[in-house]
């Protein structure tokens, strides 16, 4: 079997899932929302003085009942993200640990089921309290789903020209709010 960390990134990644390599599919729209999304959801956790770190990118990876993912973004606590940077242990981040996790979807692609069916029992099982599936295409929306006894409770998706307003648990609770129409603008 071919290891996971050994394969050339080539502008693409890749997730473990029950055993078998799945590309994760992402363009530079996909990207770009990704990218404003995780700032956005940084100041917040900046103003807020919370001890956590935004991740993004590909590099960062988590494990799940079904095996590795990478999140376009998700957020840890401080401490746990220093134990993988300086210590490199664990290598791969325990999903129990994760605040909230974000999957930007890429429509039509072979990750979107995966995004919208799939990862949400991964997440809930491992204990995720927050799990938000962004669109971004033909306008901006985002879906959140909160954890509860059962599982997620998803509210309606909040569109562009709306306010999506988002508590996140850690050290210190951090609020973030904005208009979803701000993930795609310069």
């Amino acid at each position: 079997m071919l290891d996971l960390h050994e394969l050339p990134e080539d502008g693409k990644g890749f997730e473990l899932e029950d055993g078998w390599l799945i590309e994760v599919a992402a363009g530079s729209r996909h990207n770009w929302a990704a990218r404003n999304l995780s700032r956005i959801i940084e100041a917040a956790a900046v103003r807020a003085g919370a001890a956590v770190i935004v991740c993004d990118g590909g590099e960062w990876e988590i494990s799940t009942p079904a095996g590795i993912r990478k999140p376009d973004i998700f957020v840890i606590p401080r401490e746990v993200a220093r134990a993988v940077i300086i210590d490199e242990s664990p290598k791969v981040i325990p999903g129990r640990e994760v605040l909230l996790a974000v999957e930007v979807v890429s429509p039509g692609s072979s990750s979107e089921r995966n995004d919208r069916v799939r990862k949400v029992g991964e997440y809930a099982a491992v204990g995720i309290s927050q799990y938000w599936i962004v669109d971004h295409h033909p306008n901006p929306r985002v879906q959140v789903l909160t954890l509860g006894e059962h599982g997620y409770t998803a509210t309606p998706a909040v569109i562009a020209g709306t306010i999506l307003t988002s508590e996140i648990e850690a050290d210190k609770s951090f609020e973030i709010s904005f208009d979803p129409a701000v993930l795609l603008e310069f």
